[in-house]
């Protein structure tokens, strides 16, 4: 049998072990390794080791494991020996002389002896910090425990990660504070396709008189001539300016509120000012509807008293157009072709008076003047109602089909005996809904019932919500709005103190302080349109004669040889420069009338210049080019992830499993923490009785 010789474990590292008897005893059949930190593992079989004569050990598979004591010779066999403690010695029977054993330390099975666990946790925290620092993949976790023995560098590599680790979370709250600001910008971009024409609504700027309210009418204007009169001692019989016809058959049954006057009012600093003054139900609260200038004054005081001599109209009321013979639109053409009855939409503005849309479902084929719409249309002042409307000409407005137009809002005038070229270009807008704003493509699902049968739009959102208070707060309706089921337009007869309602109401709006703005959000997709205008005048005053002639012939037929559409009724034979104005009897001088009179009467403009009762409108695509402007978000999930990436990266170099590494450290934390509570429960109890 070979000697046997000791192997002492001296220090940390492998290169420093040595023999040395204080390490114990060689157990048969095992062997162990030294570690990096000094720990020792069995080796199941045995080493033949070689010696020199400086005592040096060598062997397969080792360098030189250093400087041994004497006593030993070259070709004894090596078997190394467990970790013994100090004084932990213990003889054992039949052994040779010189070997050592320890009772207290048994051999470790081996992998076929020993059954592995699902999950083995560390016995201890500060084991479980050394693991996950020894093997973790993110900068800097090695240095917080590679240096035992110097402190201070431990302590400063521990700040720098805290400090790391806080800036990065730091930084991350700021990111995902902006995240769920839901920030957006907005990107713009070119298209070039074809597109639809847009909706044209055209009026005449003539309200009428509604044949069923004539007496009432008559009644306002005498009453307006006594309040012009009373501020500024204009007469209008002496002008022959005069806005009303002599009252026939009886006196009108309906009454104005005269108590509703205009009044001339001192502002501070002295400013004059007219107005009129409302009150409520019981004339305890009253307000003056002051204004500035004089002229705005008359037509709101004036207005005001017409919408409540309008509300008696039944719902239905009469056909505006055929009162005013069909005689706006002279002729149309679009794209080289002519217009039909079917592409015209028509309805009557209280204001504005006949309004025609133009709906022709044709694509825009190419750009310019010859490929849009081409309009002749009257001009004609009929002095209906010169104190409602004091314009000249027709107002027009673009907009997107099937969506209600607001001429008083984005309509714009085309002056008469002028040719007025429109050019259009468009600019498409899609917002983005929740959770990054608020809009909406149709009125389902809002707080508001549209009460216009037409496209959602906002406007039509926010009269629909004003109208809806106005018959909650006045228990009316404004007129010039559309009513809800069950509800009356207000008036002075039925509603004596609809005014003070309607102005307070209406006041509140423009201020914002009603819900109407929160209650309509904004759609989210629409079409703006940017309009190039020119004019020139039309007809010259060579062409002016053969012009007007030509178009009040009935059916004359076009250069294309096709004839005027039916729906166009012109005007009569004869030219209308000779042909009598209708209003031009209030300008005839009575018998032996003031000297004044054959002085001031004189024919209307448009009699002196028949070229004032036409215009010609043409409306293109200046380009079929349109811009998208799309809101986008600043960031989506994607570009989240990526921010998050890039600052992880930045302060510790790692990845997404550096995180997952992270994540296992925090639950096996919790674990043991969660084991070594149950232990100190169970010691803190103690044994139980009976077991």
């Amino acid at each position: 049998m070979p000697e046997e010789a000791v192997l002492c474990l001296a220090g940390h590292h492998r290169d420093s072990c040595t023999v040395s008897p204080k390490c114990g005893q060689a157990s048969d059949g095992a062997s162990l390794d030294c570690q990096p930190a000094g720990l020792c593992h069995w080796r199941p079989r045995d080493e033949t080791v070689s010696g020199t004569e400086n005592g040096s050990l060598t062997g397969p598979g080792w360098r030189d494991l250093g400087r041994g004591q004497a006593g030993w010779r070259a070709g004894a066999r090596l078997r190394f020996v467990s970790w013994t403690q100090p004084g932990a010695v213990a003889p054992a029977a039949g052994t040779g002389p010189g070997t050592w054993t320890s009772p207290k330390v048994q051999p470790p099975l081996s992998k076929e002896g020993r059954g592995e666990r699902l999950v083995e946790l560390h016995t201890s925290f500060r084991e479980l910090f050394t693991f996950f620092c020894t093997n973790a993949t993110m900068h800097g976790a090695i240095r917080l425990v590679g240096s035992r023995r110097n402190h201070l560098t431990t302590a400063c590599w521990g700040l720098l990660f805290l400090g790391t680790l806080g800036t990065l979370y730091w930084q991350f709250g700021l990111l995902f504070e902006q995240y769920w600001r839901y920030p957006t910008i907005m990107t713009v971009s070119v298209h070039s396709e074809r597109k639809l024409f847009p909706s044209v609504t055209l009026c005449d700027m003539n309200p009428h008189r509604p044949s069923l309210v004539r007496s009432q009418l008559r009644a306002l204007d005498v009453f307006a001539q006594e309040n012009i009169y009373a501020l500024y001692k204009f007469n209008f019989s002496a002008s022959g300016d005069a806005p009303f016809v002599e009252a026939r058959g009886r006196e009108p049954a309906f009454q104005l509120d005269r108590a509703i006057r205009l009044q001339r009012l001192s502002g501070p600093g002295g400013q004059n000012k007219v107005g009129f003054r409302l009150c409520n139900s019981t004339g305890g609260d009253c307000f003056y509807r002051a204004y500035s200038s004089g002229v705005t004054a008359v037509r709101e005081w004036y207005r005001f008293h017409y919408i409540s001599i309008l509300a008696l109209l039944p719902t239905d009321g009469e056909d505006s157009h055929r009162s005013h013979g069909g005689r706006f639109v002279f002729s149309c053409r679009y794209n080289g072709q002519d217009c039909q009855a079917r592409h015209f939409q028509t309805f009557h503005h209280p204001t504005y008076g006949s309004c025609y849309t133009f709906n022709g479902d044709w694509a825009a084929q190419r750009p310019g003047i010859t490929h849009g719409i081409s309009l002749v249309l009257r001009a004609e002042q009929q002095d209906h109602l010169p104190l409602l409307s004091t314009e000249a000409g027709i107002k027009v407005m673009v907009h997107q089909r099937n969506h209600t137009p607001f001429l008083e809002h984005r309509g714009f005038s085309v002056r008469p005996g002028t040719e007025t070229t429109i050019g259009i270009r468009e600019d498409e807008v899609r917002r983005l809904g929740r959770p990054y704003g608020r809009c909406t493509d149709h009125s389902e699902g809002l707080d508001v019932p549209l009460l216009y049968v037409a496209s959602y739009t906002l406007q039509a959102c926010v009269v629909s919500c004003f109208q809806q208070l106005m018959v909650e707060t006045c228990s009316c309706g404004y007129y010039f709005y559309p009513l809800p089921a069950g509800a009356e337009y207000c008036s002075s007869a039925r509603h004596p103190a609809w005014g003070h309602c309607f102005y307070r109401l209406y006041r509140d709006l423009e201020t914002h302080r009603l819900p109407c703005a929160s209650r309509c959000p904004r759609p989210c997709r629409e079409s703006a349109y940017k309009l190039f205008a020119g004019t020139s005048r039309w007809p010259s005053s060579k062409s002016a004669d053969w012009v007007l002639a030509v178009l009040g012939q009935p059916g004359h037929r076009s250069p294309s040889g096709s004839t005027s559409p039916r729906w166009v009724d012109p005007a009569s034979s004869r030219r209308p420069a000779q042909a009598p104005h209708p209003a031009s009897r209030v300008f005839q001088c009575p018998r032996g009338g003031a000297p004044a009179c054959g002085s001031r009467a004189q024919p209307p403009t448009s009699v002196l210049h028949p070229r004032s009762n036409v215009a010609k409108v043409n409306i293109f695509y200046q380009e079929l080019n349109y811009r998208t402007v799309d809101e986008t978000p600043v960031y989506s999930v994607p570009q989240l992830l990526s921010a998050m990436g890039s600052l992880w990266s930045l302060w510790f170099g790692s990845s997404v499993l550096s995180v997952l590494e992270l994540l296992e450290l925090l639950l096996d934390a919790v674990a043991l923490a969660v084991l070594l509570g149950c232990r100190r429960l169970r010691r803190a109890q103690g044994p139980q009785p009976g077991r």
